[in-house]
């Protein structure tokens, strides 16, 4: 058996070193900004949607991406909003000074509005995979886009489930005061007075309420046949018990952020019969949707909260625009991104002129046995 003389298998070493390490160099990273509430109530939805967004950066990462003719690598850098308007604000400048190619947030209208500006100016995307209050995308920017429809289309679908399919005729309407809550049960008002319908009752709470009789005791007085709640999940399923309690026989809906297991898991058995209408199509009806699902449990161990699959969306659709111009110049790929017509896990992505999803579905749900059953699809691609 032949042995390499100790100076020949130094300099093979060092050969091996610097081939790799040219590698390394030759290898650029790209990185993808993630903003959402991963701390605080709501970082369950927040950990959901950095999972979606970690999915699509290993997926692209597979294909060995080139950008100007050179291999890259993406890499997502995830920051904490806490779903604050302010917090928001200081993550965006965060991930802009760090020289982020674009962004994926945030979650709630509330911070997506003011973090918008930043993005705006320092010149490069934000794509929201939820923020569905319209005023996110009213505010002119041509960085900022959705994935999703936003709460005018939504509050109009739900009205008319309401009035047309649930026959209700007493409605009254509560919110937590927040940008997505208030917006959103705005435009379900504004759907209802369209078809004749006034409201019996208006009640108001903060999104940190937890105890809803006093709103209830005053609907109550009103016989109202259905409630409506601009809210999230975490505060409709005390909502959802309270009005069971209390011997209420109204039917409990809401329209976004409801359909999650986590209000299963707190409503218990009052949550039954509540109905919700969410953006987006179920999951089984995604056109990837059932493999976007088995891949999340295998990486995960676990269900999708909410949003992971429109994550997923959001970053791969802004890659796919990075990758056709070619570049991670702003000003290069955002018009790439505007036009773009992109074929993703949730359906067919392309924005209009203010930024939204163009040909948005709605799906309406409603809890039976214990867990949340689609009852029908509308807008964009129902059939």
């Amino acid at each position: 058996m032949k042995t390499m003389p100790l100076k020949a298998l130094s300099a093979a070493l060092l050969l091996a070193g610097l081939t790799a390490t040219s590698c390394a160099q030759a290898q650029e990273t790209i990185q993808i900004g993630l903003a959402g509430p991963l701390t605080g109530p709501s970082a369950r939805i927040g950990k959901d949607l950095e999972n979606g967004a970690q999915l699509a950066i290993d997926d692209v990462n597979k294909q060995h991406p080139k950008i100007g003719g050179k291999e890259v690598v993406f890499k997502l850098q995830s920051e904490d909003d806490q779903s604050d308007p302010r917090t928001a604000v200081a993550v965006a400048q965060r991930l802009v000074d760090s020289g982020v190619a674009g962004v994926v947030g945030h979650w709630n209208t509330g911070t997506s509005i003011p973090a918008a500006r930043i993005y705006h100016d320092a010149g490069i995307a934000q794509v929201a995979p939820v923020a569905t209050g319209h005023g996110y995308t009213r505010q002119g920017f041509d960085t900022s886009f959705r994935v999703m429809g936003h709460d005018d289309d939504g509050g109009n679908y739900a009205g008319q489930y309401a009035v047309k399919t649930l026959q209700a005729k007493r409605i009254a309407v509560i919110d937590d005061r927040t940008a997505f809550g208030q917006g959103l049960a705005d435009e379900f008002v504004k759907s209802l007075k369209a078809q004749g319908v006034e409201i019996v009752d208006r009640q108001y709470v903060d999104d940190k309420t937890v105890d809803f009789s006093a709103v209830l005791t005053a609907i109550r007085s009103k016989n109202a046949d259905l409630i409506f709640f601009g809210g999230v999940d975490s505060q409709a399923a005390p909502l959802a018990r309270r009005i069971k309690q209390l011997g209420i026989k109204a039917t409990l809906m809401g329209a976004g952020g409801f359909v999650s297991q986590t209000f299963l898991t707190l409503a218990q058995k009052e949550g039954e019969g509540v109905v919700a209408l969410e953006p987006g199509l179920a999951i089984d009806q995604m056109p990837g949707g059932k493999a976007f699902e088995q891949s999340y449990q295998a990486r995960y161990h676990t269900h999708i909260e909410l949003h992971a699959p429109f994550a997923y969306d959001a970053t791969r659709v802004l890659i796919a625009a990075i990758e056709k111009a070619d570049s991670t110049d702003a000003s290069v790929y955002l018009p790439v991104l505007r036009s773009i017509n992109y074929s993703g896990v949730t359906g067919d992505i392309a924005f209009d002129n203010e930024g939204n999803l163009k040909n948005p579905s709605f799906t309406v749900y409603k809890v039976v046995d214990g867990k949340w059953q689609p009852q029908t699809t509308v807008g964009g691609n129902a059939k």
